[in-house]
């Protein structure tokens, strides 16, 4: 994706960026991961793949500031834009993991300052265009049942219902949806999905509105949150698997992916249920 002129961009997770990822993930998720299950992920789980958003400083290419004496506007700036010196601050994450043509999308959460500015859709985008870069065909992932804003979104990009995992939470016993959607790499679903991005670019633009001349985005009403601005979809937690090479996996979401039943997961003949 072409971030030219946008006031964000996303890049591949680094291990220096995981403190900053676990501030925002101890504010989005009730369970959230261990430090380790990142750096797990990041550096050696060769079947993950995370990506981070930032800021982008427009109209100033990176690296140009002198980093170890910037001035004193520049601290104030950086600091006005919720940054370190040096570095533009993580503002959201995701990640996903991929066996044969299928991905799974283990997590995508935003910072809660920045919420309702379509970071979220933007690494829904990239986690996208990178698993059709892979050669995926399949994308699913799960959601709380009560995350609608979420599946409003999921909806836009194709996703559909196809399981129910009961009492998949931890923190609260809540149901997960599964949502997938099938032949990603289709001339059919690039045209949808170069439009939505498209929508999306001009709506990372940073042409700023009054509040009263602002409309609802992404078609979800007014009277809702946006799609960015609950949990995202992801494991209820970061479990150790034994096997695979002790290679350490997430939970059960992604065993399905290595041989185990999928709950319908790319299945077309199977029903909406879990059993």
């Amino acid at each position: 994706m072409n971030y030219a002129g946008l006031a964000y961009i996303v890049e591949p997770m680094r291990l220096e960026d995981i403190p900053e990822v676990m501030e925002i993930e101890r504010a989005s998720f009730p369970s959230p991961w261990p430090v380790h299950a990142y750096r797990h992920e990041v550096s050696q789980n060769r079947l993950a793949h995370y990506f981070v958003a930032r800021h982008q400083f427009l109209g100033e290419p990176r690296g140009h500031i002198d980093e170890e004496n910037p001035s004193f506007l520049k601290r104030v700036q950086r600091w006005a834009h919720g940054t370190k010196v040096g570095s533009a601050s993580v503002v959201g994450y995701c990640g996903f993991w991929m066996a044969a043509d299928e991905v799974h999308i283990s997590t995508i959460a935003v910072d809660p300052s920045y919420r309702e500015q379509g970071i979220g859709q933007l690494l829904l985008v990239t986690a996208m265009e990178r698993a059709v870069e892979l050669g995926a065909n399949i994308v699913s992932l799960e959601v709380r049942v009560s995350n609608v804003a979420a599946q409003n979104l999921y909806r836009k990009y194709g996703f559909k219902v196809v399981g129910h995992r009961r009492r998949y939470y931890s923190d609260n016993r809540e149901d997960a949806l599964i949502m997938t959607v099938e032949h990603i790499r289709s001339a059919p679903y690039q045209r949808m999905f170069r439009k939505q991005r498209e929508q999306l670019v001009q709506r990372l633009r940073p042409t700023p509105l009054p509040a009263s001349e602002k409309q609802p985005c992404d078609g979800v009403p007014s009277n809702e949150s946006s799609a960015d601005d609950a949990y995202g979809s992801r494991p209820e937690e970061y479990l150790h698997q034994e096997g695979s090479g002790g290679q350490k996996v997430g939970d059960k979401a992604f065993r399905t992916m290595q041989g185990e039943p999928k709950d319908g997961v790319g299945q077309k003949d199977n029903e909406a249920n879990d059993g």
